[in-house]
């Protein structure tokens, strides 16, 4: 693993950083690593594809990113001539005026080949945010291989996977990690969303897509009315990402059987998050953010019997919440497909509600890998990045 060194050595080169961005995430991430490379390379040129954050920081994009953002197999298939020719573009103005290092930030469906074509040209190319490589297709590795100099990732687990593999990599920490304070502001948090300060709070998120709340939505709150019904003075809150989602969960209320008290806010759910005492959730990127919140949490998912026969023949890590991977530990409940009943989630819940030891005890935990994940991901990631170009640069120097 590459150790990088906080201190940051300015240099006036004109150098020029290709970067690839095809989501909001990674934006983001483009955006704070923009303004770390400026700080070392003042005179630097940015270009590529990104947002709105990267544009703001002085980022020039070929095109819209929202050109690149389509999720799902239907929506690609319809929109995959259009991929092709935005990459062929792409890598025709990488070819015609190089830049001295390219970089990719997730979506790696679209940035590695990109990086493998920049790598063979001779181009130095960099992969920000690692496929989940170490969990499924794990023969990608060898494709990775050949596509990037360096693989920065966000987790020390995925690290060590590529240093098993002798693929040159950082860690560099989680954005978040650094955002999200080490202590959380529940009542804040509380007092802004108008909820009360004092009764008891479950979060509850199905999930940011209409497939996801459909499957877990009637479910999840079918285990918070059992919940409820034994503890009264619960609030329940459920954060909707848009107004799609919040139509979606309305109507999945008005269609339970016995009447349920639930408030829904639109869009903050880390807020929500902050403000509760225990969440009720959906495997995926939510749980960092709740771990980082300190949060007690459950952890339920269903698939279809088709997906989840497939993925436990493909999947190779023993657990599915980020929390556990990192801790290496089951700290957070699972209950998957048949085991995520209404019942077996809703105890789960009341488990960690009513048991303060505890909660005191995954505070604890989850602060530590808080810390490990706390590393300034932005710093770290330019200081890895700018060791690469000035190694390129001094290599061709000599």
């Amino acid at each position: 693993m590459q150790h990088c060194s906080s201190a940051a050595v300015v240099s006036n080169r004109k150098v020029t950083f290709g970067i690839v961005a095809g989501e909001a995430s990674g934006d983001i991430l483009g955006a704070g690593l923009i303004r770390s490379l400026r700080a070392r390379y003042p005179n630097a040129r940015f270009v590529g594809i990104g947002g709105d954050e990267m544009i703001a920081e002085g980022f020039h994009s070929l095109v819209p990113m929202e050109r690149l953002s389509v999720m799902g197999l239907v929506e690609v298939l319809g929109r995959i001539r259009e991929l092709f020719s935005i990459r062929a573009r792409l890598l025709d103005y990488f070819f015609t005026t190089p830049p001295d290092l390219v970089i990719g930030i997730d979506s790696p469906d679209f940035t590695l080949a990109i990086e493998r074509r920049c790598r063979d040209a001779g181009i130095p190319s960099v992969h920000y945010v690692s496929p989940s490589v170490w969990a499924w297709r794990q023969k990608r590795i060898f494709k990775i291989a050949k596509s990037v100099d360096l693989m920065l990732t966000l987790f020390p687990f995925e690290a060590r996977f590529y240093e098993e593999h002798q693929v040159p990599v950082a860690f560099v920490g989680h954005p978040l990690a650094d955002r999200i304070p080490m202590i959380p502001e529940t009542g804040k948090a509380r007092h802004e969303l108008g909820l009360d300060g004092s009764a008891p709070l479950l979060a509850i998120l199905p999930g940011s897509r209409a497939g996801e709340v459909e499957r877990l939505g009637t479910l999840f709150l079918e285990a918070a009315r059992w919940i409820q019904e034994k503890r009264p003075d619960l609030q329940l809150v459920i954060p909707c990402v848009n107004r799609e989602r919040e139509k979606q969960v309305r109507d999945l209320v008005d269609a339970l059987k016995v009447k349920l008290p639930v408030t829904i806010v639109r869009g903050r759910s880390r807020d929500v998050m902050a403000a509760s005492d225990v969440v009720l959730m959906a495997s995926g990127t939510a749980t960092l953010e709740a771990m980082l919140l300190k949060k007690p949490m459950v952890v339920g998912y269903r698939l279809s019997n088709f997906s989840y026969a497939l993925l436990s023949r493909l999947v190779k890590v023993p657990h599915v919440a980020l929390p556990n991977l990192l801790a290496k530990d089951a700290l957070v409940p699972e209950l998957l497909q048949d085991d995520a009943t209404p019942e077996s989630l809703g105890s789960a819940v009341l488990e960690r509600l009513e048991n303060r030891e505890e909660r005191e005890k995954l505070v604890r935990a989850f602060t530590g890998l808080h810390h490990t994940l706390r590393q300034n991901a932005d710093e770290k990631a330019a200081t890895a990045i700018s060791g690469l170009l000035e190694e390129r640069i001094n290599h061709g120097a000599r």
